[in-house]
């Protein structure tokens, strides 16, 4: 058990890591539905958003995978963090030249406002510029440093936004004569957002500044283009990622839909934010983990069970959210106007629980590096997302986006399972599984969807503590088992 016992204790502090910069979204959201004037300027902000994931992808192309599959392959594992450091800030030097040299095209191009362009370039860039250090702590299993520097840039980034959206405003009226004043711009909490973040990014990079300043700045050709090769398809794979998580917000504004519903639905859409942070938690502390084990006797038996524990958890968060979704709203959308996209809630986390089965599913063709076959995967789940966005948007709206994503990931959850089945058997206890995945689901949609149910939290409550049992009865003897060994 000691291995599980490692495995949850870095999966604890990475999700601590995780957790709390995440916070920041719990945070913000509120913040943004209280201090922007209206829903249309949070309908921007999420479009633009979006759009800075398609460009995080685009300036990793895949690198971080890469980088742990062969510092944990390779011998000199130096040259692995210079090769990949060294390619990372050519890329991105390059990236910023083209992005500056053609702004006002590039943003157009993207209906984003110049000026905003220009201080995303500059957060994609920095951030670009620390995907390697991340990675290093992370190889190197030092969980600490992870967090205590993550938990850092969180705590600038929240503090700058509610200063310049709560505090500044109310100093220079104040003072109208006074130092803020003379800086102060009206009308700009955009603006102001994007600089908090900035400043954030800068942050963190000047913590990892003596990382440059130690290496030896080696490149290795060879060992770049197998990374690039293994790496490929991650990028593909991300793109199609950006495309199932994040595009349909951009489709909204394409196919016609209202800043005012998109910024609803954006805020409504954070609250499935709960299973992403217990699914972004996990990969963190699971990546590195298979990697390490993929080689020992038991490999395929220790997947099984972790996934069936992931199932567990997850089902229980899932459960938990949805019923108390309308509480949660009070704190996370405090404005009414924005209730009308809750009815996505659901779906949403529902989507996000069957993208963190995706992720156990998927290790199979990392682990014999047919890392393509997860590019393909993806671009499945991008085609059916982009399919049925252009079918449902122009009919329900944001809830045609919902089910988009909610199919996309389901299908690449269901392709992944079955084509790993043939290709690197893992004896899963499906009977468990899709029981525990079929309770919980019927469990919340009776919750949330029938309104005599939603309207008292008597039968809501009632399933969480039955389904609650359901799994003490199932895993009873494991449980039993990992208590009298501790007690030993």
């Amino acid at each position: 058990m000691s291995l599980y016992k490692n495995l949850f204790k870095q999966t604890f502090i990475y999700g601590i890591a995780t957790v709390l910069p995440r916070m920041i979204s719990f945070l913000l959201n509120p913040l943004y539905v209280e201090y922007l004037p209206n829903k249309s300027e949070f309908g921007e902000i999420t479009i633009i958003f979006s759009w800075m994931v398609f460009f995080n992808v685009l300036l990793s192309y895949g690198m971080e995978t890469a980088f742990f599959r062969f510092y944990n392959k390779e011998e000199n594992k130096k040259s692995v963090i210079e090769t990949a450091t060294i390619s990372l800030v050519w890329s991105t030097a390059a990236f910023v030249l083209v992005a500056i040299l053609f702004k006002n095209s590039l943003a157009r191009a993207i209906a984003v406002d110049p000026q905003y362009f220009i201080y995303a370039i500059w957060i994609l860039a920095l951030d670009a510029l620390v995907v390697i250090p991340f990675s290093k702590l992370r190889a190197e299993q030092r969980p600490t440093r992870y967090a205590a520097i993550k938990i850092g840039n969180v705590l600038i980034s929240l503090g700058l936004n509610v200063f310049f959206l709560i505090f500044l405003p109310k100093i220079v009226a104040a003072n109208p004569n006074g130092f803020w004043a003379s800086i102060y711009i009206a009308k700009f909490q955009i603006g102001y957002i994007f600089i908090a973040n900035l400043i954030a990014s800068l942050a963190t990079l000047i913590v990892f500044i003596p990382d440059y300043f130690t290496m030896k700045w080696h490149f290795n050709t060879l060992l770049w283009k197998q990374m690039i090769r293994y790496g490929g398809p991650i990028l593909f794979a991300g793109i199609a990622f950006g495309i199932n998580e994040h595009f349909d917000k951009i489709l909204l504004q394409y196919l016609g839909v209202s800043l005012s519903n998109i910024g609803a639905y954006g805020a409504c859409y954070k609250i499935g934010l709960f299973m992403v942070l217990f699914r972004t938690a996990y990969t963190l502390g699971i990546e590195p983990f298979f990697f390490s084990h993929a080689e020992k006797e038991n490999a395929q038996q220790t997947y099984a069970t972790i996934t069936k524990y992931f199932v567990i958890f997850g089902s229980l968060i899932f459960l938990g959210v949805v019923v108390f979704s309308d509480i949660i709203k009070l704190f996370l959308v405090p404005n009414p106007d924005y209730w009308d996209a809750m009815k996505v809630v659901p779906l949403i986390v529902l989507a996000n629980f069957f993208l963190g089965i995706y992720t156990n599913l998927s290790v199979w063709y990392k682990l014999i590096d047919k890392t393509k076959i997860g590019a393909y995967i993806s671009a499945v789940g991008a085609v059916v997302t982009l399919a049925l966005n252009f079918l449902l948007i122009p009919k329900f709206g944001y809830m045609g986006s919902a089910i988009g994503t909610l199919a996309a990931y389901g299908t690449m959850m269901s392709i992944s399972y079955y084509l790993g089945n043939k290709h690197y058997p893992i004896p899963y206890d499906k009977m468990r599984i899709f029981g525990y995945l079929g309770v919980s689901t019927l469990l919340a949609g009776l919750s949330f969807y029938v309104d005599i149910f939603r309207e008292s939290y008597i039968f809501g409550i009632a399933a969480i503590l039955v389904f609650t049992y359901f799994i003490y009865h199932n895993e009873k003897e494991t449980l039993l088992r990992i208590i009298r060994r501790k007690v030993a």
